[in-house]
This record gives structure tokens, sequence and C-alpha cells, in this order.
């Protein structure tokens, strides 16, 4: 990911989003335009939230997050692998679309697999975001509660891959990234990402 890509806060707003993201994708494989994907989430509320200004506002984030992977193949096995899979492969679209993602799952989760160290912790978080704000000018201006909130987004993230068995959890499990997108990743050229699978291959 290019190093001008800016950080942004609106993970806050848009965690994981495993269940819009399979409903989004599942339009989208049908060959649907992107406005008539919004209109049909939001018309028949798909995504059962209580207003539907959240329901278009989210729907259009899945959206951003499926192009983000560029990859017709990815979004139809978002729509149709089993859950764990899909699972893996809107992670790597949210790793994609968010400088913050990709960076924490390279430079942390990456780099923990790397050196075969399986604790993980609140402080590792904390590190992060911190090196984060002394380096960045945006992040620095982020409000605590917003770091608190994004911190949350990320440990559930891990949880919901099985990386942690829960947001409580003090080590890394071992994880196994499914051929389906590890030979996208690699047709992609993005081998730099493999690490945060646990790939070394």
């Amino acid at each position: 990911m290019d190093n001008t890509y800016p950080y942004i806060s609106s993970l806050t707003r848009e965690p994981f989003l495993f269940y819009e993201m399979r409903i989004t994708a599942k339009l989208l494989s049908s060959n649907l335009s992107e406005d008539y994907v919004v209109a049909h989430i939001v018309n028949d509320n798909l995504f059962q939230y209580p207003t539907e200004k959240s329901v278009a506002r989210m729907a259009k984030a899945c959206l951003k997050r499926l192009a983000a992977m560029d990859d017709i193949d990815l979004i139809k096995a978002i729509a149709e692998q089993p859950t764990d899979i899909a699972k893996q492969i809107c992670l790597y679209a949210m790793m994609k679309q968010s400088r913050l993602i990709w960076e924490f799952m390279l430079t942390v989760i990456g780099e923990k697999y790397k050196l075969k160290d399986n604790s993980f912790g609140r402080i590792d978080l904390n590190t992060y975001f911190i090196r984060l704000q002394e380096q960045n000018d945006t992040v620095a201006t982020w409000s605590e509660s917003t770091i608190t909130k994004l911190k949350q987004v990320i440990a559930k993230l891990l949880v919901e891959n099985e990386y942690l068995d829960d947001v409580h959890s003090d080590h890394l499990n071992p994880v196994y990234l499914h051929p389906i997108l590890e030979n996208a990743i690699r047709s992609h050229g993005d081998l730099i990402v493999l690490p945060a699978f646990n790939c070394f291959s």
C-alpha cells in the first residue's frame, strides 16, 4: 500500500461488517450496478439496521471495501464460500482499503508470526497507536475515544478471524491462509501481506 495513502478513522463507524459484506458481495456478483445494490439494500433494509441513513452509508462502505480488492472472483468468494474463507477475504479487503489495518496486520501480526512470537496483548495495540501518533500528524489529532474505539475494532477483527480466542486473549493462534485467497494475493503481486496470514512459503 502506498505510504501517501491517508490514515482514516472511519473504521470506528465501519468495523469488520462481515454480515453486510456478504450481502453486498452477493448482490454485486449478480452483475447489478452499485447504485442498484445500494438502493436494494436500503429499500429492503437487508442489513436490518434501525435507521435508513446508516444503511446507505454502510452499503457504500462495503462497496468501497470490495472495490479495493479489484478482483471479482474474490467478491464472488465472499458471497459463496464457507464463512471462515469468506471472513478471511473480508479481512484482506479491509486491509486493502485501510492503511491503518494494512500496517497493523503487517507490522504487528506479520512480524509476530515471522519471529514465532505468539504473545499478544493490549500493549501491542497501545504501542502501535503510540508509534502512529508520533509519526503521523493526522493520527496525532485523533481523540482518545477514537483511538480506544479503533483498538476495539482491531481486537474484534482478530477474534472474528480466529487470530485471538477472545478480546482478552494473551496469545495469537496460528492461522491458515486459504488457497483461494493465497492464489489471489500472489496473482496481485501482494506478497508483502502473506506474513499477516502466517504464510511464509
